[in-house]
């Protein structure tokens, strides 16, 4: 923290600081190059003077603490917050799990044709694949494309898994 003074505003300052009493505080009076004079808690070079303060003291700022997961109080729903009976939370949880194995399905046959295509590695070259390097390009892509489908299929079915 910095505040720029002038002397008399200065003098008001340390008159006010001097009647505070609570945590004891270092103050630097510091002059930056163009000859102004600075009031700051953090030492900011060599032209910064500790000031003696006899009797001063400035409240420490209060310490952010982000609240812990572990220390979490849980927080109580409102009365009158939605609830939703068993037999729907079972029919939504059958509608889910409908829509999730419909896209297991689609990911599964999408794996299955890049597999097909991929040839383990061994990929068809195709006729537009002239340059050696465009075909090796694009089975550097199947490959991705193979591993990122493969992730696909496995957190659908972690998903799936986590249905109650």
């Amino acid at each position: 923290m910095t505040i720029s003074l002038k002397p008399s505003a200065l003098l008001a300052l340390l008159a006010l600081l001097s009647a505070a009493t609570a945590a004891h505080a270092q103050i630097y009076k510091c002059t930056t190059a163009d000859g102004r004079k600075e009031l700051t808690d953090i030492k900011r070079g060599p032209h910064c003077d500790l000031m003696d303060l006899p009797g001063v003291a400035i409240p420490a700022p209060p310490r952010r603490v982000a609240p812990s997961p572990r220390n979490a109080q849980p927080v109580a729903p409102p009365g009158d917050f939605p609830r939703v009976d068993s037999a729907e939370q079972k029919a939504r949880d059958a509608d889910r799990r409908g829509i999730l194995e419909d896209e297991l399905r689609a990911e599964t046959q999408k794996l299955a044709e890049l597999r097909r295509e991929f040839n383990g590695g061994e990929a068809e070259r195709r006729g537009d694949e002239r340059n050696y390097a465009k075909y090796q390009e694009r089975v550097a892509g199947l490959r991705d494309s193979i591993s990122r489908s493969e992730k696909n299929v496995d957190a659908l079915k972690r998903e799936i898994a986590n249905i109650r």
